[in-house]
Protein backbone atom coordinates (compact mmCIF):
# COMPACT_ATOMS: atom_id res chain seq x y z
CA UNK A 1 0.00 0.00 0.00
CA UNK A 2 1.76 2.93 -1.37
CA UNK A 3 1.17 6.74 -0.30
CA UNK A 4 -1.87 6.10 1.77
CA UNK A 5 -4.74 8.75 1.29
CA UNK A 6 -7.84 6.35 2.75
CA UNK A 7 -8.76 9.17 5.43
CA UNK A 8 -8.67 12.99 5.22
CA UNK A 9 -5.03 13.10 7.04
CA UNK A 10 -3.74 12.14 3.40
CA UNK A 11 -0.35 11.71 5.16
CA UNK A 12 1.18 9.44 2.23
CA UNK A 13 2.37 6.84 4.11
CA UNK A 14 3.88 3.63 2.67
CA UNK A 15 2.02 1.05 5.29
CA UNK A 16 4.09 -1.94 3.79
CA UNK A 17 6.98 -0.27 5.29
CA UNK A 18 5.91 2.51 8.05
CA UNK A 19 2.66 2.98 9.70
CA UNK A 20 0.62 5.65 8.58
CA UNK A 21 -0.65 8.75 10.91
CA UNK A 22 -3.48 6.20 12.11
CA UNK A 23 -1.29 3.53 13.51
CA UNK A 24 -2.23 1.23 10.71
CA UNK A 25 0.29 -0.91 8.91
CA UNK A 26 0.05 -3.39 5.60
CA UNK A 27 -2.17 -6.14 8.21
CA UNK A 28 -5.91 -6.90 6.91
CA UNK A 29 -6.91 -5.43 10.52
CA UNK A 30 -6.19 -4.58 13.69
CA UNK A 31 -8.74 -5.51 16.56
CA UNK A 32 -8.25 -4.44 19.67
CA UNK A 33 -11.28 -5.56 21.09
CA UNK A 34 -14.48 -8.22 20.49
CA UNK A 35 -17.50 -7.97 22.68
CA UNK A 36 -20.92 -7.40 23.51
CA UNK A 37 -21.53 -3.72 24.23
CA UNK A 38 -24.53 -2.90 26.13
CA UNK A 39 -23.18 0.58 26.59
CA UNK A 40 -24.33 2.49 22.85
CA UNK A 41 -27.85 3.71 22.50
CA UNK A 42 -30.78 2.10 23.44
CA UNK A 43 -31.62 1.41 19.43
CA UNK A 44 -28.05 -0.10 18.95
CA UNK A 45 -27.66 -2.04 22.61
CA UNK A 46 -31.19 -3.18 22.71
CA UNK A 47 -31.60 -5.80 25.08
CA UNK A 48 -29.15 -8.56 23.80
CA UNK A 49 -26.38 -5.98 23.45
CA UNK A 50 -24.31 -4.65 20.19
CA UNK A 51 -21.43 -7.28 18.63
CA UNK A 52 -18.53 -4.75 19.05
CA UNK A 53 -15.22 -4.84 17.45
CA UNK A 54 -12.46 -1.93 18.08
CA UNK A 55 -10.20 -1.19 15.69
CA UNK A 56 -6.66 -0.78 17.11
CA UNK A 57 -4.84 3.17 15.84
CA UNK A 58 -7.17 6.52 14.87
CA UNK A 59 -6.17 9.39 12.18
CA UNK A 60 -7.72 11.53 15.29
CA UNK A 61 -5.44 13.07 18.51
CA UNK A 62 -8.10 13.56 21.14
CA UNK A 63 -6.59 14.53 24.02
CA UNK A 64 -9.61 13.34 25.84
CA UNK A 65 -9.71 9.94 24.36
CA UNK A 66 -11.06 7.65 26.61
CA UNK A 67 -9.80 4.66 24.73
CA UNK A 68 -6.23 6.05 23.90
CA UNK A 69 -4.98 2.59 25.08
CA UNK A 70 -5.89 1.47 21.74
CA UNK A 71 -6.66 4.78 19.62
CA UNK A 72 -2.90 6.10 20.35
CA UNK A 73 -1.25 3.11 22.64
CA UNK A 74 -1.02 0.46 20.34
CA UNK A 75 -2.84 -2.69 22.08
CA UNK A 76 -4.31 -4.96 19.68
CA UNK A 77 -3.66 -8.27 18.00
CA UNK A 78 -3.40 -8.06 13.92
CA UNK A 79 -6.27 -10.52 12.05
CA UNK A 80 -6.54 -12.10 9.13
CA UNK A 81 -10.31 -11.89 7.13
CA UNK A 82 -10.92 -15.54 8.33
CA UNK A 83 -10.12 -14.46 12.10
CA UNK A 84 -12.28 -11.58 11.43
CA UNK A 85 -15.09 -13.71 9.93
CA UNK A 86 -15.00 -15.82 13.17
CA UNK A 87 -15.08 -13.15 15.73
CA UNK A 88 -18.04 -11.44 13.42
CA UNK A 89 -20.01 -14.85 13.47
CA UNK A 90 -19.23 -15.63 17.47
CA UNK A 91 -20.84 -12.04 17.98
CA UNK A 92 -23.72 -13.09 15.93
CA UNK A 93 -24.12 -16.42 17.58
CA UNK A 94 -24.70 -14.67 20.53
CA UNK A 95 -27.69 -13.06 19.51
CA UNK A 96 -26.82 -9.02 19.48
CA UNK A 97 -28.87 -6.95 17.52
CA UNK A 98 -25.81 -5.70 14.93
CA UNK A 99 -21.94 -5.90 14.11
CA UNK A 100 -20.88 -3.12 15.49
CA UNK A 101 -17.45 -1.78 13.79
CA UNK A 102 -15.96 1.07 15.69
CA UNK A 103 -13.30 3.17 14.51
CA UNK A 104 -12.58 1.24 11.09
CA UNK A 105 -11.67 4.15 9.20
CA UNK A 106 -8.24 3.61 8.35
CA UNK A 107 -9.06 -0.18 7.24
CA UNK A 108 -11.87 1.06 5.29
CA UNK A 109 -11.17 -0.40 2.00
CA UNK A 110 -10.01 -3.49 3.38
CA UNK A 111 -13.31 -3.75 5.50
CA UNK A 112 -15.21 -3.25 2.06
CA UNK A 113 -14.12 -6.50 1.03
CA UNK A 114 -14.65 -8.16 4.23
CA UNK A 115 -18.26 -6.59 3.62
CA UNK A 116 -18.66 -7.99 0.28
CA UNK A 117 -18.31 -11.31 1.13
CA UNK A 118 -19.80 -11.79 4.47
CA UNK A 119 -22.50 -9.49 5.10
CA UNK A 120 -25.55 -11.42 3.00
CA UNK A 121 -24.46 -14.10 5.79
CA UNK A 122 -23.91 -11.60 8.34
CA UNK A 123 -28.18 -11.23 8.72
CA UNK A 124 -27.57 -8.52 11.32
CA UNK A 125 -27.59 -4.16 10.94
CA UNK A 126 -23.70 -3.18 10.12
CA UNK A 127 -23.01 -0.44 12.22
CA UNK A 128 -20.01 1.95 11.69
CA UNK A 129 -19.03 3.81 14.42
CA UNK A 130 -16.40 6.64 13.98
CA UNK A 131 -15.18 9.97 15.14
CA UNK A 132 -16.43 11.53 12.08
CA UNK A 133 -13.34 12.58 10.20
CA UNK A 134 -13.74 10.32 6.88
CA UNK A 135 -13.08 10.55 3.37
CA UNK A 136 -16.54 11.36 1.20
CA UNK A 137 -14.61 9.10 -1.72
CA UNK A 138 -13.55 6.26 0.54
CA UNK A 139 -17.23 6.05 2.70
CA UNK A 140 -18.44 5.92 -1.27
CA UNK A 141 -16.33 2.06 -1.03
CA UNK A 142 -18.55 1.39 1.77
CA UNK A 143 -22.13 2.42 -0.24
CA UNK A 144 -24.65 -0.33 0.45
CA UNK A 145 -22.16 -2.60 2.73
CA UNK A 146 -23.24 -0.26 5.98
CA UNK A 147 -27.00 0.02 7.52
CA UNK A 148 -26.44 2.26 9.98
CA UNK A 149 -23.50 5.24 10.40
CA UNK A 150 -22.70 6.51 13.74
CA UNK A 151 -20.37 9.30 13.46
CA UNK A 152 -19.30 11.82 16.13
CA UNK A 153 -19.61 15.45 15.26
CA UNK A 154 -17.08 16.77 17.80
CA UNK A 155 -16.46 20.32 16.67
CA UNK A 156 -18.27 23.30 14.99
CA UNK A 157 -14.93 25.12 15.94
CA UNK A 158 -11.94 24.34 14.51
CA UNK A 159 -9.88 26.52 16.88
CA UNK A 160 -10.81 23.69 19.60
CA UNK A 161 -10.74 20.80 17.29
CA UNK A 162 -7.13 22.17 16.02
CA UNK A 163 -6.53 22.31 19.80
CA UNK A 164 -7.58 19.09 21.01
CA UNK A 165 -7.79 16.97 17.81
CA UNK A 166 -4.87 18.24 15.99
CA UNK A 167 -7.85 18.25 13.30
CA UNK A 168 -8.07 22.21 12.07
CA UNK A 169 -10.05 21.11 9.25
CA UNK A 170 -12.48 18.71 11.48
CA UNK A 171 -15.65 20.83 10.98
CA UNK A 172 -15.59 21.06 7.17
CA UNK A 173 -14.38 17.22 6.65
CA UNK A 174 -17.25 16.11 9.07
CA UNK A 175 -19.95 17.89 7.66
CA UNK A 176 -19.10 16.14 3.95
CA UNK A 177 -18.91 12.82 5.63
CA UNK A 178 -21.78 13.06 7.51
CA UNK A 179 -23.87 14.29 4.28
CA UNK A 180 -22.36 11.29 2.56
CA UNK A 181 -23.43 9.44 5.08
CA UNK A 182 -27.01 10.12 4.94
CA UNK A 183 -27.16 9.85 1.31
CA UNK A 184 -26.60 6.46 1.57
CA UNK A 185 -28.87 5.59 4.30
CA UNK A 186 -31.47 8.13 4.45
CA UNK A 187 -34.32 8.41 7.43
CA UNK A 188 -33.94 6.38 10.47
CA UNK A 189 -35.81 3.19 10.20
CA UNK A 190 -36.55 1.75 13.82
CA UNK A 191 -38.02 -1.40 14.38
CA UNK A 192 -39.46 -3.19 17.64
CA UNK A 193 -37.03 -0.77 19.20
CA UNK A 194 -33.79 -1.29 17.25
CA UNK A 195 -32.29 0.42 14.36
CA UNK A 196 -32.20 -1.20 11.19
CA UNK A 197 -30.72 1.81 9.25
CA UNK A 198 -30.06 5.41 9.14
CA UNK A 199 -27.50 7.82 10.80
CA UNK A 200 -26.97 8.63 14.63
CA UNK A 201 -24.76 11.92 14.55
CA UNK A 202 -23.08 11.62 18.29
CA UNK A 203 -21.59 14.63 20.15
CA UNK A 204 -19.86 14.79 23.44
CA UNK A 205 -20.00 17.88 25.32
CA UNK A 206 -16.97 19.55 26.30
CA UNK A 207 -16.23 21.66 29.46
CA UNK A 208 -15.93 25.32 28.64
CA UNK A 209 -17.14 24.21 25.43
CA UNK A 210 -20.56 24.83 25.56
CA UNK A 211 -21.12 27.43 22.76
CA UNK A 212 -19.42 25.08 20.48
CA UNK A 213 -21.78 22.28 21.34
CA UNK A 214 -24.82 24.51 20.65
CA UNK A 215 -23.33 25.62 17.20
CA UNK A 216 -23.23 21.89 16.68
CA UNK A 217 -26.94 21.71 16.98
CA UNK A 218 -27.52 24.34 15.10
CA UNK A 219 -25.56 23.01 11.84
CA UNK A 220 -26.77 19.62 12.32
CA UNK A 221 -30.55 20.89 12.51
CA UNK A 222 -29.48 22.98 8.85
CA UNK A 223 -27.99 20.62 7.10
CA UNK A 224 -28.46 16.90 8.70
CA UNK A 225 -32.22 16.15 8.34
CA UNK A 226 -33.38 12.86 8.85
CA UNK A 227 -30.53 12.04 11.02
CA UNK A 228 -30.83 11.29 15.01
CA UNK A 229 -28.64 12.62 17.62
CA UNK A 230 -26.94 11.74 20.66
CA UNK A 231 -26.23 14.11 22.80
CA UNK A 232 -23.20 12.60 25.52
CA UNK A 233 -22.59 13.71 28.56
CA UNK A 234 -19.58 10.95 29.49
CA UNK A 235 -16.59 13.05 29.08
CA UNK A 236 -14.43 11.87 32.10
CA UNK A 237 -11.24 14.44 33.14
CA UNK A 238 -8.83 11.21 34.06
CA UNK A 239 -8.44 10.35 30.41
CA UNK A 240 -6.96 13.53 29.61
CA UNK A 241 -3.63 13.87 28.75
CA UNK A 242 -2.69 17.44 27.81
CA UNK A 243 -2.08 20.46 29.72
CA UNK A 244 -4.83 21.88 29.26
CA UNK A 245 -6.48 22.34 32.73
CA UNK A 246 -10.13 23.56 31.27
CA UNK A 247 -10.20 19.82 30.60
CA UNK A 248 -9.30 18.86 34.35
CA UNK A 249 -13.06 18.63 35.49
CA UNK A 250 -16.77 16.74 34.38
CA UNK A 251 -19.02 18.77 32.55
CA UNK A 252 -21.36 20.61 34.54
CA UNK A 253 -25.36 20.28 34.50
CA UNK A 254 -25.45 23.89 33.15
CA UNK A 255 -23.16 22.77 30.44
CA UNK A 256 -24.90 19.71 29.10
CA UNK A 257 -28.51 21.29 29.60
CA UNK A 258 -27.38 23.95 27.14
CA UNK A 259 -26.90 21.73 24.47
CA UNK A 260 -30.31 19.33 25.02
CA UNK A 261 -31.83 22.63 25.62
CA UNK A 262 -30.99 24.36 21.59
CA UNK A 263 -31.17 20.54 20.82
CA UNK A 264 -34.86 20.61 21.66
CA UNK A 265 -35.46 24.02 20.61
CA UNK A 266 -34.59 22.91 16.76
CA UNK A 267 -36.51 19.93 17.67
CA UNK A 268 -34.05 17.56 16.83
CA UNK A 269 -34.75 13.85 17.76
CA UNK A 270 -32.45 11.00 19.73
CA UNK A 271 -30.79 10.59 22.90
CA UNK A 272 -29.49 12.34 26.54
CA UNK A 273 -27.56 10.70 28.71
CA UNK A 274 -28.04 10.62 32.54
CA UNK A 275 -25.62 12.17 35.22
CA UNK A 276 -23.31 9.67 36.41
CA UNK A 277 -22.14 8.33 33.47
CA UNK A 278 -18.25 10.39 33.51
CA UNK A 279 -16.72 7.33 35.28
CA UNK A 280 -13.84 5.26 33.66
CA UNK A 281 -15.78 2.24 34.73
CA UNK A 282 -17.76 2.15 31.21
CA UNK A 283 -14.61 2.02 29.79
CA UNK A 284 -13.83 -1.44 28.17
CA UNK A 285 -10.94 -3.69 29.56
CA UNK A 286 -8.92 -3.43 26.71
CA UNK A 287 -5.79 -5.96 28.40
CA UNK A 288 -8.01 -9.08 26.93
CA UNK A 289 -9.09 -8.92 23.94
CA UNK A 290 -12.29 -11.22 24.03
CA UNK A 291 -13.45 -10.20 27.95
CA UNK A 292 -16.15 -8.42 28.80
Amino acid sequence: MSKCCICPRRCGADRSVNKGFCGGGAEDFKVSKVMVHRGEEPVISGTRGSGAVFFGGCNLRCVYCQNRDISRGGKGVIFSFADLEKAVFSLVDKGVHNIDFITAAHYAPTLAKFLEKNKPKIGVPIVYNSGGYESVQTLKTLDGLIDIYLPDFKYADDSLAEKYSSAPDYRKVAESAIAEMLRQRGQAVIKDGIMQSGVIIRHLVLPSARKNGIAVMRTVAEKFGGALVSIMRQYTPSFNSSEFAELDRKVTSFEYESVVKEAERLNLSGFIQQKGCETSDLTPNFDDIFSE
